[in-house]
Order: C-alpha cells, then sequence, then structure tokens
C-alpha cells in the first residue's frame, strides 16, 4: 500500500483556519513531537515554494541564526 505522507497532511489540513494551523505548529514544537517532524516539513515546503527569493534568504538567515547560537 502507497501512502503520499505529503497529500495526507496538506489533506488532514484541508478547511482548518489560520488558528488551528497556528495551534498545531506551536503543540509540535511546545512538545517536541518528533511524529510531527515530516507535517513540519511538509509546511516548509509550502513556505519555501510560495516565497519570493527575498523571502527564502531571509528564512535561510533565521535558521543560521538559530543554527549557530
Amino acid at each position: 500500500m502507497d501512502i503520499d505522507i505529503k497529500e495526507h497532511i496538506i489533506n488532514n489540513f484541508k478547511g482548518d483556519d489560520i488558528t488551528t494551523l497556528k495551534n498545531a505548529i506551536e503543540e509540535a514544537i511546545k512538545e517536541k513531537d518528533e511524529i510531527a517532524l515530516p507535517g513540519m516539513g511538509v509546511f516548509l515546503e509550502i513556505i519555501w515554494e510560495e516565497s519570493t527569493d527575498d523571502e527564502k534568504n531571509q528564512l535561510l538567515e533565521k535558521i543560521k541564526r538559530r543554527i549557530d547560537r
């Protein structure tokens, strides 16, 4: 049985409002939920694909600053 995890995650949140998305992200971070990591990766992919080059550079700078702490 083939399961497309990316599509499953996207479909799981279809129709949800921004508050629900925000709560899901914040809860996964707060709980350090390893199971939520694939979902967070899907969210990052969506953000990346919808971002301008300037926005991508800002994201990269934020990631780099956090990694270098």
